[in-house]
């Protein structure tokens, strides 16, 4: 395919799961920039950095390769690591440090920079790719992406509280839409789905639907 596609929304709404899907059926490539800040984080905190100024360097000399659904840093597969509790608590505030989001969009750009990627986060299509063919904005009430998350951190042998997950999508909510830096936003000429009332097979018809409009062949 010769056009990219950004997928936004806020944390639970199903952008990845959906994302890798709709890339599954269109035969393109996924790509999840949130696991790029997961994995700087992640290496912030193995490394015990908390100062913004070594943060920043050590994702100046991280190496990140996403391949298929799994990512590497340094070499090393993070893909599970990268989904801890810590590092989801902590994601936002480092996601918020202007210089990490300027390196982070420049790789981003430079993975799509040929097309046929399908791209997901909080500001891909405002910010990150806003030429994007088709743009789409995810959500659900905060309930609903309380309980998924919860249900993915159990199966992943994490013990959280569903109140404590419900808080902390709350707090991160606040975090990315206020950040002075890309923050969370719908782009003007995205289309906006609700997925609070539907799995996610229905949201990736709607999407690959819409597409199919736009371009004019049978999925």
């Amino acid at each position: 395919m010769n056009f990219n596609i950004a997928i936004d929304g806020p944390a639970g709404a199903g952008k990845s799961t959906v994302a890798k899907i709709v890339a599954d059926k269109l035969n393109m490539t996924y790509i999840d920039t949130g696991a790029m800040y997961r994995a700087i984080t992640l290496l912030s905190i193995q490394h015990g950095k908390n100062d913004v100024g070594d943060i920043i360097n050590l994702a100046q000399e991280v190496e990140i390769k996403i391949h298929e659904k799994y990512i590497y840093v340094n070499g090393e597969d993070v893909t599970e690591d990268v989904r801890n509790l810590e590092v989801t608590n902590k994601v936002s505030a480092i996601a918020q440090i202007p210089e990490i989001r300027v390196l982070m969009t420049k790789l981003q750009r430079e993975m799509a920079r040929n097309k046929g990627v399908v791209m997901d986060g909080r500001d891909i299509g405002t910010a990150i790719l806003p030429d994007a063919k088709y743009k789409f904005y995810l959500t659900a009430n905060v309930k609903e992406r309380a309980a998924r998350r919860h249900k993915e951190l159990i199966k992943n042998g994490q013990k959280v509280t569903l109140e404590q997950i419900e808080k902390d999508i709350i707090q991160r909510d606040r975090q990315d839409k206020l950040r002075a830096f890309s923050p969370l936003a719908v782009a003007e000429d995205a289309a906006i789905i609700d997925t609070t009332e539907k799995n996610i097979m229905q949201v990736v018809q709607e999407i690959l639907c819409y597409i199919k409009r736009g371009e004019g062949f049978v999925l």
